[in-house]
């Protein structure tokens, strides 16, 4: 394939640290390569040499004569006084660009419903992003170079990217360089992955997922060198501690070697741990909208003037204990206003919304306002503002070993809050929420500003998160990742359930498929599970429904007696004799959850990843039968009190 463009020796280093050290990289005809890395590695950086926006401190960077290299920056490069058109087109006229498909296609994917003859001045930040990116795009550029494209897109433009990539040239054609957090972006589109850490680069072939299956296997294996390497410690240490042999001139060269290995003990590159936090306990009432329904103002700056949108049309809408939903939808139909309902941050027009008596919320917003007025606090402050001492997974931690966790050194957590990367704002914001306790959690498009890396470690946090979760996302594989099933919000007021998932959402959008009827479940299984309501049917307001549903395992919910506040006293002994079956249960439950964690610790010990992984799908599915089965002896709790 024919040679594009290249690095040799690059090097590079802001102030004391070392970003990139002696790089030597090429770029061929055909590659689709994907940059990846934690937040401050050198990503952006190392695109930006490439793409000749900056200067490395050594080595060069060299074209083909004949290249030529289009750059999608994280900045805002535009001009505010453009139109829309002039910004995406220049001055042609609409026949010499509208004749072009790839033009039309381009215009349709990510300017669709936008006025070209707005001011780029008058637009919104996302929508900013779309028209420097149709820009881009329109170019018949032989290298793409683009820095967090996915930023403002939702799932729908994200989709619309990745495919245009793969068909923008032919197989042995062009080359695109990516740096994204979109984890199913990367695999959708890349053959080629580059991790950038300690200052290098590594090459892996394949996408994001064929990227993690190797590193897996790279780590195990230093794994085995590294445990070689320990024995080897330990014995020139105990040969060493011997006394006067080791004081003598003649084993000099064993004390060099020792003192060697010992120096040679490598920092851990996964230094990032999130741990569940403790959680307040959840009822059997959570978050219910009663046919609600909302009106907002909507700005139009060009005109200066002020509309109302409808929001939500008499929704009604049950959230479950332990339900895991995530919430996709057109820009502007809600998502983030459905959270805010469900935080009391905002009343609706109509209808209400019924909080459970033991909610604790916390949503993680996307502009990160909660640190704005800590800005000159420093990290360690703002960590201890409540209490220093927390507990993490059963056992206390200061709030320097806290923080430690989340990838922020000892002398990180005395830098000021207004001095702190995007990623670092975002993961100390989450920290802050998660040690108030809560038992719901909302998040508002939490990937934003994550790097790989920091996203595995939530989602493994959010694994084992033992509350009621919801997630705002753009992010496919971060949804059906953590989530157990989707909603959809089509801008038309309702809220619609999606048994097919993300797919099903795209096919809808894309008309190839009517959108299923707009859901009024009022019921969900305490595992989280979806509704039992099938797709397109609407049970109606709460209360309609007239047989009681059924709960995990077989045991029937609350009879209708109990519902209406007087059992009998049969009911009253049924449900005791219940209480006593669930509590034998749930001992045997709680001691083999023990034994799994031991073997667990043990597996660990001898990095034994398969026995791992069996072992801790053992363990979700004993903590979600345990989870279910708590609820039931709650719920039987209150029938046999009342």
């Amino acid at each position: 394939m024919a040679h594009l463009l290249g690095a040799e020796g690059l090097s590079i280093t802001f102030g004391t640290r070392t970003v990139l050290d002696e790089v030597t990289l090429g770029i061929d005809a055909g590659d689709r390569i994907g940059i990846v890395g934690r937040n401050g590695d050198g990503k952006s950086t190392l695109m930006r040499l490439l793409a000749k926006r900056a200067e490395p401190d050594s080595g060069r960077v060299t074209w083909r004569n004949d290249v030529s290299v289009g750059f999608l920056d994280q900045s805002d490069v535009l001009d505010g006084e453009h139109s829309v058109r002039r910004a995406v087109v220049g001055e042609a006229a609409d026949h010499e660009w509208a004749s072009d498909p790839k033009m039309r296609d381009i215009a349709a994917g990510l300017l669709d419903g936008l006025d070209w003859e707005r001011p780029v001045r008058a637009l919104s930040g996302g929508q900013r992003r779309r028209v420097a990116l149709a820009r881009l795009l329109m170019s018949d550029d032989d290298v793409l170079m683009l820095d967090e494209p996915t930023n403002h897109l939702d799932v729908e433009g994200v989709a619309w990217l990745a495919e245009h990539l793969k068909r923008r040239w032919r197989a042995d054609d062009g080359a695109f360089l990516v740096v994204t957090h979109d984890r199913w972006f990367l695999d959708e589109v890349c053959t080629l992955t580059w991790e950038v850490h300690d200052a290098t680069v590594d090459a892996f072939d394949g996408g994001y997922a064929a990227y993690t299956l190797a590193r897996a296997e790279r780590d195990r294996a230093a794994a085995v060198e590294e445990q070689k390497r320990q024995q080897l410690v330990k014995k020139e240490l105990a040969w060493l501690r011997r006394g006067a042999p080791a004081r003598t001139s003649k084993p000099k060269f064993r004390i060099d070697a020792a003192n060697a290995l010992i120096n040679d003990v490598p920092a851990p590159r996964d230094t990032l741990r999130l741990q569940k936090m403790a959680t307040a306990r959840l009822g059997k009432d959570v978050l219910d909208l009663e046919d609600v329904s909302l009106t907002v103002d909507v700005a139009d700056v060009e005109a200066e003037v002020r509309d109302e949108k409808l929001i939500f049309d008499h929704v009604t809408y049950r959230l479950a204990p332990g339900e895991r939903v995530g919430v996709v939808g057109v820009n502007g139909a809600g998502k983030s206003t459905l959270l805010k309902l469900l935080d009391d941050q905002i009343t609706p027009d109509s209808g209400r919304v019924k909080r459970g008596k033991t909610v604790r919320t916390a949503i993680l917003s996307q502009e990160v306002h909660e640190l704005e007025s800590r800005a000159h606090r420093r990290v360690q402050e703002v960590m201890t503002e409540e209490k220093s001492v927390f507990d993490v997974g059963g056992r206390e931690m200061s709030a320097g070993q806290l923080l430690e966790t989340v990838g922020f050194p000892r002398s990180r957590q005395w830098t000021p809050v207004g001095d702190l990367s995007g990623g670092e704002r975002r993961r100390l914001q989450l920290l802050k929420l998660l040690t108030g306790e809560p038992n719901v959690l909302m998040l508002d498009e939490p990937t934003n500003d994550l790097d790989t890396d920091t996203l595995a470690a939530v989602e493994d946090l959010l694994d084992g998160w033992p509350g009621t979760l919801i997630v705002v996302s753009h992010d496919r594989y971060l949804l059906e990742r953590v989530t157990d099933h989707q909603l959809a919000l089509l801008g038309d007021g309702t809220l619609r359930n999606l048994p097919g998932g993300v797919e099903q959402y795209l096919t809808i959008r894309a008309g190839r498929e009517a959108a299923p009827g707009p859901t009024g479940k009022t019921y969900h299984r305490a595992s989280g599970a979806a509704g039992e309501a099938a797709a397109g049917a609407d049970p109606g307001p709460a209360g309609s429904g007239s047989a009681a549903p059924e709960r995990a395992g077989g045991v029937p919910a609350q009879p209708a007696s109990a519902a209406g506040g007087g059992a009998s006293e049969a009911e009253k002994r049924q449900a005791r004799k219940q209480m006593d079956r669930v509590e034998k249960q749930m001992q045997r439950l709680s001691e083999r959850q023990a034994a799994l964690h031991e073997q667990m610790a043990e597996a660990g010990q001898a990095v034994d990843t398969e026995r791992l992984t069996a072992l801790q799908s053992e363990l979700t599915e004993v903590d979600t039968e345990l989870a279910e089965l708590e609820e039931i002896w709650l719920e039987a709790g209150e029938l046999a009190d009342s």
